[in-house]
């Protein structure tokens, strides 16, 4: 028995409703998800295969746009629910990054930046925001920028986009 999720990818920038998908199986044809980052946390259940063992596709949008997250980093995890103990078995958990926490209005989607010969995170963020202040950016590109002064030419960067 396994479960593989193909999305999301780990670090992928996601909106308030999140893309969970795969291939699995699970205890009377049931896989369960959850979407957290330590303070709250979405929760459901996905059906999939016949429920005697057999693997197939599923696909769920859990829509993550009331929970109460203090955070812009979750976590994803799919997983079956032992019928031995009550127990979260063949679990998968990956990393996300949560686009509406980083903008204003409606998260859209981001915009893919090639970073330039002398170019900065605050000029970046004035192309594309208007206002000098880059945090989007390196919030949004976590997994690879560990130093604001230290982006380099060729490195491609995501511009997370809202409505506001």
């Amino acid at each position: 028995m396994s479960i593989r999720m193909d999305q999301p990818k780990r670090f992928d920038l996601v909106g308030n409703r999140v893309m969970i998908a795969g291939i699995g199986t699970g205890f009377e044809a049931t896989i369960n998800y959850r979407v957290h980052e330590g303070h709250d946390e979405v929760t459901g259940s996905i059906s999939v295969g016949g429920g005697t063992g057999e693997h197939a596709q599923f696909q769920v949008k859990a829509n993550v746009g009331g929970a109460a997250f203090q955070l812009d980093r979750l976590f994803v995890e799919v997983f079956e629910v032992s019928a031995e103990d009550g127990s979260e078995i063949h679990k998968v958990s990956k990393p996300v990054l949560l686009g509406a926490r980083m903008v204003e209005g409606d998260y859209i989607g981001y915009r893919e930046h090639v970073v330039e010969q002398n170019e900065t995170l605050s000029a970046i963020a004035q192309e594309h925001y208007g206002t000098s202040d880059f945090q989007p950016l390196v919030r949004a590109n976590v997994h690879q920028i560990d130093d604001p002064d230290l982006i380099f030419p060729g490195q491609l960067i995501r511009v997370p986009i809202g409505t506001g």
